[in-house]
């Protein structure tokens, strides 16, 4: 969503770094780039204003201070870095949980936002962390919303309160208040409800929701918003706030091809803290919103962060310890261990979204079409791997003429692929083998990589000659 407004910062960065000493004009210059990108981002002009007289006045407060031969890009970076977190929200906040469960979570937004999709989201990532959350519908208007919320509840595990069809049939707030009542009696330590919304803001949405909030008095209000909605999104969030109220921010639909404005512009006119983020269809595509994190990426620095919690949730830990054992015993990786790797991989989720989460991601050559990565790559090279025995994959050298096209033939591919296939893990493993016994794989070091001394040979014996003054002249040598 970000790959924009990031290239634009990067550019900018770049060019200050180049000037070496950095002058008034310099940050000005840099100042008025980072106002268009903002701005073409959709993000606020109120909150683009704000930004960019904050970060000009303290750049050129803080260069008049520096000491001659210091970083002057790099302070500039840390001033932007440090203002774009104060933007989104400053530190991530998490639910508070009521001292008397249940812990009540009241869902509020436009219709499409993605509220019951969300409330699912939620409710599994409080369910994985060993609580009891409860789905309640009380979106009675829109078509067929109660019947979705028991789809999703069930594909999350989670129990879902439905007394009544919906459909424009029954009346929400006492469905809301007959759901906490039930949470209660069968001890559910959360209750989440799902509320009508509209496809615009008016009378009859906030009367229903404020009559909601009334009668349930929610620990935590969250207004979910759909990212992709631009401009609209202060108006939208403003209107809320005063008529309804809200605690925290959910942004929904981070995925997109929105240009992110309503990140940056709802924290800051609102005052409200953004508290999660939904990125994906799939239920697990959601996360808490780290602030510190998401600056990062819009500045092009990645979110390894974000990136090594996905690995460790993806990578089992007993799978990842035999495979270490197995390097440190001199043994070769097999396309059975590497079968292991692509599963784990393929848990982490989009391909594109986790390389956008490394630095410097942003200057890397598009790895598919439309700059995404091939996706469809790890589903092909499992199916080759999945159509070998388990003896092929442990020795890829028994892989002859007619083994390779049976493979082919079993994987729905063609034999260059099998072919193409094989020989990248063969080079992939002598790699592996030189990396295990100290040396560096040839053709990398002198390209910005330190080379690493290969293990000496130990030297064989020589023979001694037979001929008395040969021999004697080999030893005095």
């Amino acid at each position: 969503m970000f790959d924009s407004l990031t290239s634009r910062f990067s550019a900018t960065f770049t060019s200050l770094r180049s000037r070496g000493k950095i002058s008034r004009n310099d940050i000005e210059t840099a100042c008025s780039e980072i106002r268009t990108a903002l701005l073409e981002s959709d993000v606020a002009l109120e909150v683009v204003e704000d930004f960019i007289s904050h970060i000009a006045e303290k750049s050129i407060n803080t260069l008049a201070t520096l000491q001659s031969g210091a970083n002057q890009s790099g302070a500039i970076f840390d001033i932007v870095n440090a203002s774009l977190i104060e933007i989104l929200g400053g530190q991530a906040r998490r639910v508070r949980f009521s001292k008397n469960p249940p812990t009540v979570i009241m869902l509020a937004g436009l219709q499409g936002a993605g509220k019951t999709t969300l409330a699912g989201k939620l409710a599994k990532y409080y369910a994985d962390q060993g609580n009891t959350p409860l789905l309640v519908a009380a979106d009675l208007q829109r078509p067929n919303a109660v019947t979705q919320l028991q789809v999703v509840g069930e594909n999350a595990g989670v129990a879902v309160f439905s007394p009544e069809a919906g459909n424009g049939v029954g009346d929400p707030v006492k469905v809301a208040k007959s759901g906490v009542e039930f949470a209660k009696a069968k001890q559910f330590n959360m209750v989440i409800v799902d509320t009508a919304g509209r496809l615009g803001v008016d009378a009859d949405l906030m009367n229903q929701a404020s009559d909601i909030r009334d009668v349930l008095n929610p620990d935590e209000i969250l207004f979910v918003v759909d990212a992709m909605i631009g401009q609209d999104a202060v108006r939208t969030s403003q209107a809320f706030l005063d008529g309804v109220g809200f605690d925290g921010v959910v942004l929904t639909k981070l995925d997109g091809d929105a240009r992110g404005g309503a990140a940056l512009s709802i924290a800051s006119l609102t005052q409200r803290p953004i508290m999660f983020i939904s990125n994906g269809e799939k239920l697990t595509d959601f996360d808490i919103f780290y602030p510190d994190r998401m600056a990062s990426r819009i500045l092009g620095m990645g979110d390894i962060a974000t990136l090594a919690e996905a690995a460790k949730k993806a990578f089992d830990g007993d799978t990842s310890a035999k495979l270490e054992d197995k390097f440190a015993r001199g043994e070769d990786f097999t396309l059975e261990d590497f079968l292991d790797q692509l599963s784990a991989i393929s848990k982490m989720g989009n391909m594109s979204k986790l390389l956008g989460m490394l630095p410097g991601a942003g200057a890397m050559k598009p790895l598919g079409k439309n700059g995404n990565f091939d996706e469809g790559e790890i589903v092909r090279t499992r199916a080759i791997v999945e159509s070998m025995t388990p003896a092929e994959r442990r020795d890829p050298k028994v892989l002859n003429g007619s083994r390779r096209s049976r493979i082919a033939l079993g994987s729905g591919l063609k034999t260059s692929d099998v072919n193409n296939l094989v020989n990248r893990f063969s080079a992939a493993q002598k790699m592996m083998r030189q990396v295990r016994n100290g040396g560096m794989p040839s053709g990398m070091a002198g390209k910005g990589m330190p080379a690493i001394p290969m293990k000496k040979p130990i030297p064989k014996k020589k023979s001694k000659s037979g001929n008395p003054a040969k021999r004697a002249l080999e030893e005095s040598g």
